[in-house]
């Protein structure tokens, strides 16, 4: 069963819990960022979930931002009991301004968020110090405090439901890469053996241990076969080895996602 399916199954848990936030301070564009929610899924991990609101006309981004975005950064210092952090990122939207693609959330991001306590008879405090850029016309970066008590077994609320559904399908064996050196880096071009998704397919790339300036994916399809190209270059421009299973390709199309983790020959 992939995570999707997995929280989802959880989700019918329990009585709901009080959540505890920081206040922030306003600025332009900026409604609020909380933890909400508590509730313990069937793998006795708890569960928790970041709220960011924005004003109208207003977008913050995904974990890959693109061209001009700014990513997410977290720090937990200050948690208790959380021994793994994983933070599950429902599908995205695509923007296209001025010649760029940039990769985000409009208006509202939910983050549904699964923590393993270190100690599964104890509550999870959970507090996270959060930068992250919100853009319209103009750019702001924005940095907030949030905290969370997480105790078991709590339930989900429908937003939350909504944010796990979303996530993208986990797929493996699909995708199959031929890499080459290029000027400072090397470029990929994956085969992913796949019906089409929807409309404006775009593959997404990451790289992981590798901190790393990926191009815009060059897309074609034949059939059931989408090729995608990118352009990987460390910003250190140091030669590296790309080591195909710490590629991460999510394709996109329409409303649907699709994430394959590895890129075997």
């Amino acid at each position: 069963m992939n995570s999707r399916l997995s929280l989802l199954a959880s989700l019918a848990l329990g009585l709901g819990l009080p959540q505890v936030t920081v206040a922030q301070s306003w600025m332009p564009g900026f409604v609020s960022a909380e933890l909400v929610g508590s509730w313990r899924t069937d793998r006795g991990t708890q569960m928790t979930a970041l709220r960011v609101r924005l004003e109208d006309g207003w977008k913050t981004y995904w974990r890959a931002p693109g061209d001009a975005g700014i990513p997410p950064d977290w720090n937990w210092r200050g948690s208790a009991n959380a021994a793994e952090i994983t933070i599950h990122w429902p599908t995205p939207q695509v923007f296209e301004s001025g010649g760029l693609r940039t990769i985000g959330y409009a208006h509202e991001m939910i983050l549904p968020i699964e923590v393993v306590p270190a100690d599964p008879t104890q509550d999870v405090w959970l507090a996270a110090e959060i930068s992250f850029g919100i853009c319209r016309e103009i750019c702001v970066p924005v940095l907030v405090n949030v905290q969370n008590l997480l105790q078991g077994p709590g339930e989900a609320t429908p937003d939350i439901i909504a944010a796990i559904a979303a996530l993208p399908e986990i797929r493996t064996g699909i995708a199959h890469c031929e890499i080459e050196p290029v000027l400072d880096g090397m470029r990929v071009t994956a085969k992913i053996e796949m019906p089409r998704l929807g409309p404006r397919e775009i593959a997404l790339f990451e790289l992981a241990g590798v901190s790393s300036w990926v191009s815009e994916s060059v897309n074609s399809r034949e059939g059931d076969v989408l090729t995608s190209m990118v352009e990987i270059v460390p910003y250190d421009s140091r030669s590296f080895d790309l080591e195909r299973r710490d590629l991460l390709i999510t394709v996109l199309g329409g409303s649907r996602a699709v994430e394959i983790s590895g890129c075997p020959i």
